[in-house]
């Protein structure tokens, strides 16, 4: 994935805009000071420039808010943002609280 770079987006861009946070266990030992991030479960909220400053309620282009992922939550939320949207043609997909985890998960 590559970083945000310090742009102006293009007045035709159309973009979805996706917050994302992962929740792992941590139960394998990689050494002694170090373990294992599992992820159990995937969260994001995705939104459009439609809907950025709606409280509550579904978007009507972007379709449903709130996501969840758990079977494979990183493949499947990859997949559910490689998916073809119509209406956009840019994807922003940003990690809440990063840290490296988020940044380097695979």
């Amino acid at each position: 994935m590559r970083q945000l770079k310090d742009v102006l987006l293009y007045a035709g861009d159309k973009v979805l805009n996706v917050i994302y946070g992962f929740e792992t266990t941590q139960n394998t030992r990689n050494s002694d000071r170090a373990t294992l991030h599992v992820p159990d479960i995937v969260c994001m909220q995705q939104f459009c420039s439609r809907c950025e400053d709606a409280e509550y309620g579904d978007c009507v282009r972007s379709g449903k808010r709130k996501q969840s992922f758990w079977d494979h939550p990183v493949g499947d939320m990859l997949s559910y943002l490689r998916e073809q949207r119509l209406w956009a043609n840019k994807v922003f997909a940003i990690a809440h609280n990063v840290k490296s985890f988020h940044l380097h998960s695979s």
